[in-house]
């Protein structure tokens, strides 16, 4: 069995399931994905992707706003109440975005901050965005003390180096379908480098769906591509890819 580690269902464009998330998630489950964990990218929208999820007893949510989203202040004592929700099991996606916006560089430290402390207060781990932003993130990490929680650098991009210093403060390295596009060298060459117990695979969907499904809309059940590719870059099977990362999921969020 797979798990998507990272998705947005409530970003998904319906209109290419017949308007119906059923049908995404029975793909899914028909590929074998046997949980997902629907991410928030601003605390406005958390509820409703909250009630368009609760029918689901194998989606899993997240709560936070996006370094891109910084319209809105983030109120510590708000996402601490939304992110309270029986079915929230990290804090996030937050981090750092300098490369799309480095102009709002003070507010996305600042949000950062405020997530880092909400999730320990819960003790729950984070899921982190990073781009072009290594050293502030890593720098972050370390002086808000989020090695308490851990967590997930999602949909990584970045060198071998960060990943390094990441999962040495108790972070997971996940791979989304970039992994799989061609001109993705460098990343192949830190997902051949992960250890075993320090990977997990996702899609990100609606976005950046994987070879061979390229220019269409992601879906869950396409993170299967993203093991195949795994397993080749690493010597291993799919089958071994897929356990692997289960294991780790399942850790990682004591489930």
């Amino acid at each position: 069995m797979f798990i998507d580690s990272h998705c947005h269902l409530d970003r998904l464009n319906l209109s290419l399931y017949d308007n119906s998330l059923d049908n995404v998630i029975d793909a899914a489950q028909a590929a074998k994905v046997d949980k997902l964990l629907c991410v928030s990218v601003t605390l406005a929208d958390f509820p409703a992707m909250a009630e368009k999820t609760t029918h689901y007893d194998n989606v899993f949510l997240t709560c936070g706003a996006h370094p891109l989203n910084q319209d809105d202040e983030i109120i510590p004592e708000q996402l601490l109440t939304l992110s309270r929700h029986e079915r929230v099991i990290a804090i996030g996606e937050t981090g750092l975005d300098y490369h799309y916006a480095p102009e709002t560089k003070a507010l996305q430290l600042d949000s950062f901050k405020k997530h880092i402390q909400v999730a320990k207060q819960l003790n729950k781990p984070l899921i982190i965005h990073t781009r072009a932003a290594q050293e502030d993130t890593l720098s972050l990490l370390r002086s808000e003390g989020a090695d308490q929680v851990g967590g997930i650098l999602h949909c990584f991009t970045e060198s071998w180096e960060m990943a390094e210093q990441a999962i040495a403060l108790g972070f997971y390295i996940s791979f989304s379908g970039i992994v799989t596009f061609k001109n993705a060298h460098e990343l192949r060459e830190v997902a051949a480098l992960v250890p075993d117990d320090k990977f997990l695979i996702e899609t990100d969907a609606p976005y950046l769906a994987p070879v061979p499904h390229r220019g269409k809309e992601n879906q869950p059940a396409y993170v299967v591509e993203v093991a195949k590719h795994l397993a080749s870059i690493r010597g291993q099977s799919v089958e071994e890819i897929a356990k692997l990362s289960t294991d780790n999921f399942n850790r990682l969020f004591k489930l």
